[in-house]
C-alpha cells in the first residue's frame, strides 16, 4: 500500500510469493464480451461483480510486498442470465497514467494516490478504496478511473479499506488512519449526499494499522492492536513499514457514535491482530458482542506479506462497565475474509460466511457458520482454483 512513499530494500526472492501463481500480475487490460456461461445464472442476479487488488506494473521479485503495487479492478457484467462482459483496468494513479502515457486523473490527492484494496458502492457511486492516506477514486460503469474525491472537500485525509454502511441510518461509517500521522485515528460518518457529516479524532500511540472496524447501534468499535508503524522499517526501505510491536498495548475501544475522544471506553486484551470483523451488536445486558477473525500475531518475521501462525473465528464480549473483554473461540479452523448479510450489520444475526485457509492468505473453500446452533457447513474447491472473498447478494 505504501510503496510509493518509501525507498526500496532488497529482499530474498523466496520471501516474495505474491507475484507468482494466483498472484501473478496481469500484463494488459482486456475487454471480453459475451462470455460463455457454464451452468445457469439466476435471472434475478443482475449488475456488476467487481474485485480490486494489487497488480504491480513492474514488480521486482526481490523487493515486492503483497499490499504494495498498482491497483487493478476486475469486473463482470451479468444481466438476464448472461455474462455480457469482463473487463480489467488499472487504477489511474499518477504513476500508472504516466506509464501509459495518458493524462493524469483529476481530483484531490492526500499523501499518496495508489488505490488497490477494495470496491464499495454507495449513494449511486462506485468507490475504489485503500487505507493509510489516499483519497478514494470514483469508478465508472466500464471500470475507468473517473476522478479522486474528497467528498466535496469534507474528507480531511484518507478514508479506509473497509467502510461499512449502516442499513438502519443509511450512513457510510469508517475508521481512518494516516501513515504520516501516527498519533491520531479518525471516525467518520458520511451521508448519502456524499459529504462527511461527522468526524471524531481519537488519539493513539505508535500509529496502529487499522484495516477494519465494526459498529453497533450505540458504538463504533476501534481495534488498536500491536501492528504499528515502524520508522526503522521505513528508513530501511521496506515497501510496507508496519511490523508487530510487542511494546504496544492491545486494546479495543467503544466510541459512542455521537461522542468524541473523551467518551471512548478502552478495554485491554491479550496481544493479537485482526484484519477483518464479521459483525457486532448491542446485547440486552448492556454488553457489546463482536465476531471477528483473530490472528495470533502479524508481520513479525516476513517482509513480503502476512505471516501469522494461527487464526480462528472468535466472539468477543465487551463489558463497557467493567472494561473487560471475554474471548470465545467459535471455530478454531483457519479462516479469513468473513462476511454476513449486510442488512444485519450492527444488529443481531445468525450466519457468517468465511474462506477456509491453508496459508495466511490462500483459500481452499468456504465455510457457512451458524452462530445460533454452533454448526458449520463447508465446501472445498480443490482441486480447482482457490475461491475469492465471499460477496452476498441481498434482495429478492
Amino acid at each position: 500500500m505504501f510503496g510509493s512513499l518509501l525507498g526500496r530494500r532488497v529482499l530474498n526472492a523466496e520471501d516474495t510469493p505474491y507475484i507468482t501463481g494466483v498472484n501473478t500480475p496481469m500484463r494488459e487490460e482486456l475487454t471480453i464480451e459475451n462470455l460463455e456461461v457454464v451452468g445457469t445464472i439466476p435471472p434475478a442476479l443482475r449488475g456488476r461483480y467487481l474485485r480490486m487488488g494489487p497488480n504491480p506494473m513492474h514488480p521486482s521479485p526481490s523487493r515486492h510486498h503483497w499490499f504494495a503495487g498498482d491497483g487493478m479492478i476486475h469486473g463482470v457484467r451479468i444481466e438476464d442470465g448472461k455474462a455480457l462482459w469482463y473487463r480489467n483496468r488499472w487504477i489511474r494513479s499518477n504513476a500508472v497514467s504516466d506509464a501509459l502515457d495518458e493524462e493524469r486523473t483529476p481530483g484531490p490527492r492526500h499523501l499518496f494516490d495508489t488505490v488497490n484494496t477494495n470496491v464499495l458502492g454507495y449513494g449511486g457511486t462506485t468507490f475504489g478504496l485503500i487505507e493509510a492516506g489516499s483519497t478514494p477514486v470514483v469508478i465508472g460503469e466500464t471500470l475507468e478511473t473517473e476522478r479522486y474525491t474528497d467528498f466535496a472537500g469534507t474528507l480531511h485525509g484518507g478514508l479506509s479499506a473497509h467502510p461499512h454502511v449502516d442499513p438502519l441510518t443509511g450512513e457510510m461509517l469508517a475508521v481512518s488512519y494516516d501513515a504520516a500521522k501516527w498519533g491520531t485515528i479518525r471516525y467518520l460518518a458520511i451521508g448519502p449526499d456524499g459529504t462527511v457529516r461527522r468526524e471524531a479524532k481519537i488519539p493513539v500511540r505508535s500509529g496502529p494499522m487499522i484495516h477494519d472496524f465494526a459498529f453497533t447501534g450505540r458504538f463504533a468499535i476501534l481495534l488498536d492492536l500491536p501492528v504499528t508503524f515502524s520508522l526503522i522499517s521505513a528508513i530501511s526501505g521496506y515497501q510496507f513499514p508496519y511490523r508487530w510491536n510487542e511494546d504496544h498495548e492491545a486494546r479495543i475501544g467503544l466510541l459512542p457514535r455521537d461522542g468524541g475522544a473523551e467518551d471512548v471506553v478502552w478495554c485491554p486484551l491479550d496481544p493479537c491482530f485482526v484484519f477483518h470483523a464479521v459483525n457486532a451488536h448491542d446485547a440486552a445486558d448492556g454488553s457489546v458482542v463482536l465476531d471477528l477473525v483473530v490472528h495470533d500475531r502479524m508481520f513479525w518475521r516476513r517482509t513480503s506479506g502476512p505471516d501469522s501462525e494461527r487464526c480462528s473465528l472468535e466472539r468477543w464480549t465487551i463489558d463497557p462497565e467493567a472494561r473487560t473483554v471475554t474471548r470465545t473461540t467459535l471455530d478454531p479452523a483457519p479462516q479469513e475474509f468473513p462476511r454476513c448479510d449486510e442488512r444485519r450489520l450492527g444488529q443481531p444475526y445468525r450466519y457468517a460466511y468465511t474462506m477456509a485457509m491453508i496459508d495466511p492468505f490462500l483459500g481452499t473453500g468456504l465455510f457457512k457458520q451458524d452462530l445460533v446452533n454452533g454448526t458449520r457447513q463447508a465446501h472445498d474447491f480443490r482441486p480447482g482454483p482457490p475461491p475469492v472473498r465471499i460477496h452476498l447478494r441481498t434482495g429478492p
